[in-house]
């Protein structure tokens, strides 16, 4: 079985910063993707930003330059510093894991429970 925790989530003003973390454990053999999603009511699911296992990371156009994503694979965690926040990023953020676990050749994805990020004066 494979636990994805998330954290970290919370209410902040306006130009405030925020770091969720995404927590992996279980049968985990190796993760080759970790990225953040988020969800604004009444909206899609849309992407945040990813990171790949040799390090090389993406971002949403609307993020660049306020987020950074990190990983520390010893840990098997993700991490989404966020600055500079405004209204608009108000949303529940998912973790999302690829991964390979022990005694399977097959990658699956997992997704977190979802943390709440309220950005409001």
């Amino acid at each position: 079985q494979v636990q994805l925790v998330e954290s970290g989530g919370g209410k902040v003003q306006p130009g405030g910063s925020l770091r969720l973390s995404c927590a992996a454990s279980g049968n985990i053999f190796s993760i080759s993707f970790m990225g953040w999603y988020r969800q604004a009511p009444g909206k899609q699911r849309e992407l945040v930003a990813t990171i790949i296992s040799g390090g090389s990371t993406n971002y949403a156009d609307a993020v660049k330059g306020r987020f950074t994503i990190s990983r520390d694979n010893a840990k098997n965690t993700a991490y989404l510093q966020m600055n500079s926040l405004n209204p608009e990023d108000t949303a529940v953020y998912y973790c999302n894991v690829h991964l390979t676990r022990y005694y399977s050749a097959a990658v699956t994805s997992y997704w977190g429970q979802g943390t709440q990020v309220t950005v409001s004066s």
